[in-house]
C-alpha cells in the first residue's frame, strides 16, 4: 500500500483541504512533471523526437509519470543531491523498452525552467480554481448583509469612542469594498504571472545552439502561460512578489473584519455574535464564556501571513544569474496562499451564521444620544452666523450641561432664553436642521446609500451584467 503525504505548508491546524491538490506535499512535483511532459510534446511536434520514439509515451506511461510523488523525488535526491535531476531520472525510468525516448527528457531545460514555471502553474491554479470562488462566496455573504442592514442604525466609533451614527450596512460595506479591491488586485496580479523556458542563464543558449530555435513560447502555450520578457536562470521576482503581496492585503482585510467583529462582540457592546455550538467551550474554567474564537483567529493568521511575506522580500535579490540562497525560502511561499485560504474558509462559516442584535444596537446608539449631535450643532451655529468659535462654544458651554434627559439642542434652547444674540442665531437655523438636531437617528448622512452602492458594485463584479 502506497502512503501519500498531503501535508500542507505551516501548522497543521491551519491547513484547508481545498489546497491539497496544489500544495499538498506529494503534489508539489506534479506541475514540474507537466512542464517536463510539455517539453517532450513540443520536441515531438517540431520533429526533434522521432515519432516512433514519441509513440512510447502512451497514456498509461503518462499516467504513471504523473503519479510520481515528491516523496519519491526526495528519496532519489539522497543519491543525486539535486531534486530536478532526481525527477528526471524517475521520469526516464517510467519509459518502457526500447528506451530511446529517455534521452529526450529535459532536453535543453535547466532546473528552474521546471521549478519556477511549475510553481507559477500551482499558484495560478490554486487562485483561479479555489481561492477566487471562495472570495466570491464571502463577497456574496457580506453583500447580502450589507443590503439587509443598509438602513439599520448603529453608533459609529473612532478611537474606541462613540462618534456619530452610521448604519450596520455602512460598516460592513467598508469591509466589503476593501475585499472587492483585494479581489481586483489578485485577479490582475494573477494574470500577470509568467513562466520561463529560457535555459541555464536565460539566454536560450541550448535551444538556439542545438535546436536552432526558441521553443519557450510553444512549451508555455501548452501550460496556458505567457513568457517573461527576459529571465536569468530564474524568473524576475516582482510579478510573483506582487501576487503574493496581494494575498497579504487580502489577509489584512479579513483581519480587519475579524477585529471589528471581535470588538463588537464584547460583553459591554454585544452588537454581534458568532454562532456558539451546543458542545463548544469558551473557557476551561469560566463556563459562561462565549469567546469570539473565529474572529480572533482570523486576525491572528494575518500576523503569520505578513511575516511569511518577509521571505518573499528576502528573495528579491540573487547573485548574478542565480544562486541557491533563495531556493529554500521560495519553497515556503505556498504557505501564504494556504493561510489566506484558511482565513477565507473560516470567515465564510462564521459570517454565514453571524447574529446581529437589534436591541444592543439600539441601546448603544442611545447611550450618548444627548452628545453625539455635537458635530451638526456646532456646524449649524457656524452657518447661522455665530461669530465666536462654535466648536469651542459647544465643547465648553453645551456638552458639560447635557444629560440623557437634556440633549445638546435642549441646552442651547435653554441658554438662548437668557441670551438675545444666541436666540437670534438659533432662530436662523432652518427648521429641517432643527428637526435633525432633535432626532439623532436621522443623522446618518449617506450611510445607507453608500452601503447600497457598494453592494451593487459587489453584485456587478461577481455577476457582471451581460
Amino acid at each position: 500500500m502506497i502512503v501519500v503525504n498531503y501535508i500542507l505548508p505551516g501548522n497543521p491546524r491551519y491547513q484547508p483541504k481545498s489546497m491539497i491538490p496544489y500544495f499538498g506535499y506529494d503534489n508539489l512535483v506534479k506541475p514540474w512533471i507537466e512542464v517536463e511532459l510539455a517539453l517532450i510534446d513540443v520536441l515531438a511536434e517540431i520533429e526533434v523526437i522521432p515519432q516512433e520514439e514519441y509513440a512510447r509515451l502512451t497514456l498509461d506511461v503518462r499516467r504513471r509519470i504523473k503519479n510520481i510523488t515528491t516523496t519519491e523525488v526526495d528519496e532519489r535526491e539522497e543519491e543525486t543531491k539535486h531534486d530536478v535531476v532526481a525527477l528526471v531520472q524517475l521520469i526516464r525510468e517510467m519509459i518502457p523498452h526500447p528506451f530511446l525516448l529517455r534521452r529526450w527528457v529535459h532536453l535543453t531545460a535547466t532546473s528552474f525552467d521546471i521549478r519556477d514555471t511549475g510553481a507559477i502553474l500551482a499558484f495560478k491554479r490554486a487562485f483561479l480554481e479555489v481561492m477566487l470562488p471562495t472570495i466570491d462566496r464571502l463577497i456574496e455573504l457580506l453583500m447580502a448583509k450589507v443590503e439587509e442592514f443598509a438602513k439599520v442604525r448603529q453608533i459609529g466609533r473612532t478611537h474606541g469612542q462613540h462618534a456619530i451614527p452610521i448604519t450596520v450596512g455602512f460598516w460592513l460595506a467598508t469591509i466589503l469594498n476593501r475585499l472587492l479591491n483585494c479581489r481586483e488586485r489578485l485577479v490582475i496580479t494573477c494574470d500577470d504571472l509568467r513562466g520561463k523556458f529560457s535555459g541555464a542563464v536565460g539566454a536560450y543558449n541550448a535551444q538556439v545552439g542545438l535546436l536552432e530555435r526558441n521553443i519557450e513560447e510553444r512549451v508555455l502555450a501548452k501550460l496556458k502561460l505567457s513568457a517573461a520578457e527576459i529571465s536569468t536562470q530564474i524568473l524576475p521576482p516582482e510579478l510573483l512578489a506582487d501576487f503574493l503581496h496581494a494575498h497579504v492585503l487580502l489577509s489584512a482585510c479579513l483581519a480587519q473584519l475579524g477585529r471589528d467583529c471581535r470588538h463588537l462582540q464584547r460583553t459591554e457592546i454585544g452588537e454581534i455574535a458568532e454562532e456558539f455550538g451546543e458542545d463548544q467551550t469558551g473557557s476551561s474554567t469560566m463556563v459562561h464564556k462565549k469567546n469570539p474564537i473565529s474572529f480572533e483567529n482570523t486576525e491572528a493568521i494575518f500576523i503569520i501571513v505578513k511575516n511569511e511575506y518577509g521571505k518573499v522580500l528576502d528573495t528579491l535579490i540573487s547573485e548574478h544569474q542565480r544562486d541557491l540562497v533563495g531556493s529554500a525560502p521560495s519553497r515556503e511561499f505556498p504557505g501564504i496562499v494556504v493561510l489566506v485560504q484558511y482565513q477565507l474558509e473560516r470567515m465564510i462559516k462564521v459570517i454565514a451564521k453571524m447574529k446581529i442584535d437589534p436591541e444592543a444596537l439600539k441601546k448603544n446608539l442611545e447611550l450618548n444620544t444627548h452628545l453625539v449631535m455635537a458635530e451638526p450643532l456646532y456646524l449649524a451655529l457656524q452657518v447661522a452666523g455665530f461669530e465666536r468659535d462654535a466648536h469651542d462654544f459647544v465643547k465648553k458651554e453645551l456638552v458639560p450641561r447635557a444629560t440623557p434627559k437634556k440633549p445638546l439642542i435642549a441646552v442651547l434652547e435653554e441658554l438662548s432664553k437668557k441670551d438675545e444674540s444666541l436666540a437670534k442665531i438659533l432662530a436662523r437655523i432652518p427648521w429641517e436642521i432643527r428637526r435633525l438636531l432633535e432626532n439623532p437617528d436621522e443623522y446618518i448622512g449617506l450611510a445607507a446609500e453608500k452601503a447600497q452602492l457598494i453592494a451593487k458594485r459587489a453584485k456587478d463584479i461577481i455577476n457582471p451584467p451581460k
